[in-house]
């Protein structure tokens, strides 16, 4: 029996979206040709794949024990068939790339003009999302490869190359109280409130290790994973935060505390066990020549 993949892949858009109707947006389709797609595979199997009860959908007991299997036959297949193109020699095809916010607008433009530039034949796919998130689509291999922040503690299933250090200021409004000082202790910025990220987000987690450290409580008023959302609100005095340097400006008022600092690691992920596409390699040697000094190998 001759499983169709493009009804795996349905089932699986499925699997990870809950619904219908999102499966057919990541896919492009529409919602009736994701349903024939998963009719015609529930046919082959013989067995339900889905239970439906109005819009909420859930694997059946058949389903769960599809999902790990129909990832495997995909990857597999996507991984061969990566490899023989490779064989041509040829930068062509599409490339999955996921990227933050704050780097797709701050450190990527330059690159992929030059990247689109020299490889017109590759279709990127960009997708803009959490680190975080990157990161486990990549190890579930529907991402090729993600410009992202590097987790603090490496998955030995990934391959975390570093490429930018990225210095995090702590900052307020101009007409903050802590703006009137010249230095101040982290004791002092404890007592007042701060704007950051998901405390889950590789950024936000670097801060609570840092007050955790030294037993301090943070005061988190609002949290959002934009950072030109937190850049506006702290502009405003509503808190403080951290922001990259590469952000400031003057609306807002750099913080100096005396033996304090804190950065994160910006760079690419892919699958450790993944056959990278020529389009990816070629991305990764564009990256690579844009390495910060201090990560050169």
């Amino acid at each position: 029996m001759l499983v169709n993949l493009d009804s795996l892949r349905a089932f699986l858009a499925i699997a990870d979206t809950g619904s219908f109707s999102a499966a057919a947006g990541r896919l492009h389709l529409t919602q009736p040709a994701v349903s024939k797609r998963i009719a015609l595979l529930e046919k082959q199997l013989g067995t339900r794949l889905f239970e439906r009860a109005g819009r909420t959908v859930s694997l059946t007991e058949a389903g769960v024990e599809l999902a790990p299997r129909a990832k495997q036959i995909l990857s597999s297949i996507e991984d061969s068939t990566g490899a023989i193109h490779n064989l041509s020699g040829s930068i062509s095809g599409s490339l999955s790339l996921a990227t933050s916010h704050h780097i797709g607008l701050w450190r990527l433009p330059p690159l992929l003009r030059e990247y689109s530039g020299q490889h017109p034949q590759v279709s990127l796919d960009l997708r803009f999302m959490d680190s975080v998130v990157a990161n486990e689509l990549v190890l579930k291999g529907d991402l090729e490869l993600a410009i992202a922040t590097l987790a603090p503690l490496p998955d030995e299933r990934l391959h975390s190359t570093p490429i930018w250090d990225d210095d995090l200021i702590f900052v307020v409004s101009n007409d903050h109280p802590l703006a009137a000082f010249d230095a101040i202790t982290l004791p002092q910025l404890a007592r007042y409130a701060a704007i950051l990220p998901d405390l889950s987000t590789y950024t936000g987690r670097i801060v609570r290790q840092l007050f955790d450290s030294q037993r301090l409580q943070l005061q988190v008023a609002m949290s959002t994973n934009y950072l030109e959302t937190v850049k506006m609100l702290i502009s405003i005095g509503l808190g403080w935060s951290v922001l990259p340097y590469t952000m400031l400006d003057d609306s807002t008022h750099a913080l100096q505390l005396p033996g304090v600092a804190i950065s994160r690691t910006l760079g690419y992920i892919h699958g450790s066990g993944r056959t990278l596409s020529n389009a990816g390699l070629a991305f990764i040697q564009l990256l690579e020549s844009n390495r910060d000094p201090c990560f050169s190998l």
